[in-house]
């Protein structure tokens, strides 16, 4: 089983092939959507609550102000996949570095690392993110920091965890015996190690950073010069009864994408891990 190439055993999982179709798909729209459907997302273009297939010209409709919904959604998948993708990276490398540090070995930095992400993990994730939102300035930067900064934790956990299982390993006590030090031993044999847990969380810390722009967008802490998917839900809310499409369109849009990075993060931890799979 070990010889089947990761990206076989990963196609093998039809769910996770269908997750990572649906993703293309969203990725697709972002990157040509707007040079296909070049009406700007905050452009009153008509006459407000058409609904879907109602005209020709807006193919889902318009909101209570007369914006294209289809251009909405366009903008809203470029918006949502880039606050998703760079949250989770900035998440990655915050959780890599404190994770590292801490199970590294050195003595008294990672009992004072583990208190420090204790502090983070007792402060609610998303009262803590609109706490900086609203502190900072509700900007597509600031909220990528917020995200990041209540979700670096967990990922710091798990290499953490990965470090120390790896420090007593034989390859580790043959590298202190031909001399090399510890920082060198930490970044070329230990880390790489501990990716392979890091690459499955990826996905799942995606998914994650769209649900909670999602949250703050819907309680109108986002950029008002852009429109993403929680701005669209967020403010077809008040039309709920009138036209629920407002809600459902990008509700629907956000999970689908969410369902698709999840089935995607279960397709590489199989591919990665076989015997779970075959358990």
């Amino acid at each position: 089983m070990n010889d089947v190439p990761l990206w076989r055993r990963f196609l093998r999982n039809r769910a996770a092939v269908g997750g990572l179709g649906v993703l293309l798909l969203v990725l697709a729209i972002a990157l040509a959507g707007p040079a296909l459907h070049p009406r700007g997302a905050l452009t009153m273009a008509g006459r407000p609550f058409l609904w879907p297939g109602q005209n020709p010209r807006f193919p889902l409709g318009t909101d209570n102000l007369g914006r294209d919904v289809l251009s909405g959604l366009i903008e809203g998948a470029r918006i949502s996949l880039w606050v998703g993708s760079t949250a989770a990276l900035s998440t990655i490398l915050a959780g890599i570095i404190v994770g590292a540090a801490s199970g590294s070995g050195t003595p008294g930095l990672d009992e004072g690392l583990m208190h420090l992400t204790e502090v983070f993990q007792t402060i609610p994730n998303l009262l803590f993110a609109i706490l900086l939102v609203t502190i900072l300035k509700p900007t597509l930067a600031h909220i990528v920091f917020a995200i990041s900064a209540v979700s670096w934790p967990a990922v710091a956990r798990i290499v953490r965890a990965e470090m120390l299982s790896l420090r007593n390993r034989d390859f580790v006590a043959s590298c202190r015996m031909i001399g090399m030090g510890r920082m060198r031993i930490v970044l070329t044999q230990m880390l790489p190690n501990c990716l392979s847990s890091v690459i499955v969380m990826a996905s799942l810390l995606v998914a994650t950073s769209i649900l909670a722009e999602a949250a703050l967008s819907f309680l109108n802490l986002s950029d008002s010069n852009v429109m993403s998917w929680g701005r669209m839900v967020g403010n077809g809310r008040a039309a709920l009864r009138q036209a629920w499409y407002l809600v459902a369109i990008p509700g629907g849009a956000i999970m689908l994408t969410v369902l698709a990075l999840s089935l995607v993060g279960a397709g590489v931890n199989d591919a990665l891990n076989p015997r779970l799979r075959d358990g």
